[in-house]
């Protein structure tokens, strides 16, 4: 087994993958970041730092944490119902009148996921503009509360929300009472906000597209987002009272065409890491082998901190 980040880094890039960023924020020590492979595979430009890349479903995260400013503030509560905020899904949701805000926040909703629908992916760019549509008029999973199962419907619906409710885009509360208290500079909501050469190419496994093209949500660099998760984790990013409110998990991971990424916090070492790779297969052991990546470096870390 590698001996290193970097060594485990290299490693990495054996199995397949174009390109990988790691950050490792470890409590007491400056912040360190480890590369191989490409930022852009066609024009053999060598990983960067601090490249921009798409985070996906880490934004998620981003989400719950303005929804708990949000209910502290008490422009909502995580007890409100789904119907009372999107009165016109009551027939289209099922149990939509006894789904909470928390329930959709901690995916215990039982509102099917849009991206399970296998229509949405026969034209996925163009359905993306009414992804809503592919989780309507379908069957529960389960009754509200009873279960568990991540659905990306849960955070569609939640930002309609905080847009209905503070009468302007969630974006710009996000920003306000996140990203610029926390100093998040290189965190942006879309591609049309960044300079695509700051973007870290994207490719998936036998295509030689570059995907980096295509617009899926949040970018940010690695650091700002451990930045975040540190901040996340150590309640940095609450006001009094949010804390004790939050309703979500406190690391999360990403997926998307072309863009994988774990954000993941070790309390025991008081560490945060930050992993992005810019090959994806949603057939094949992509995704395995970037979780084993990740649970290599803490390892190393682990080991070398008991030395």
């Amino acid at each position: 087994m590698p001996h290193t980040v970097q060594e485990q880094v290299d490693e990495a890039i054996s199995h397949g993958f174009d390109g990988i960023i790691v950050y490792v924020d470890q409590a007491g020590k400056p912040p360190a970041f480890y590369t191989a492979g490409w930022k852009d595979r066609d024009n053999k430009i060598p990983a960067a730092p601090d490249s921009l890349f798409k985070i996906a479903s880490i934004s998620k995260l981003y989400t719950a944490v303005a929804i708990t400013k949000m209910a502290r503030e008490q422009r909502l509560s995580l007890h409100d119902l789904l119907v009372d905020h999107l009165p016109e899904l009551k027939d289209r949701i099922e149990h939509s009148e006894k789904i909470t805000l928390k329930m959709m926040v901690q995916h215990k909703s039982g509102i099917p996921n849009f991206t399970d629908n296998s229509a949405y992916w026969e034209n996925e760019p163009e359905n993306g503009k009414r992804a809503l549509d592919f989780a309507l008029d379908l069957p529960a999973s389960f009754e509200p509360g009873d279960g568990y199962e991540y659905s990306n419907t849960n955070y569609l619906l939640l930002r309609n929300i905080m847009d209905k409710v503070l009468g302007y885009s969630h974006h710009e509360y996000i920003k306000q009472n996140i990203l610029l208290p926390l100093e998040l500079n290189n965190t942006y909501f879309s591609l049309s906000e960044v300079n695509i050469d700051d973007v870290m190419s994207g490719y998936y496994v036998g295509y030689e597209e570059d995907v980096k093209a295509r617009d899926y949500g949040m970018l940010a660099t690695a650091e700002d987002v451990g930045k975040f998760l540190r901040a996340l984790n150590n309640g940095a990013i609450f006001n009094e009272g949010e804390a004790e409110l939050y309703p979500y998990v406190f690391e999360h991971g990403g997926l998307v065409i072309g863009y994988q990424s774990l954000a993941e916090y070790d309390k025991d070492l008081d560490t945060v890491v930050v992993q992005f790779i810019n090959t994806t297969d949603f057939d094949g052991y992509e995704w395995n082998l970037s979780e084993i990546t990740i649970s290599r470096i803490f390892k190393i870390l682990r080991k070398a901190e008991n030395e």
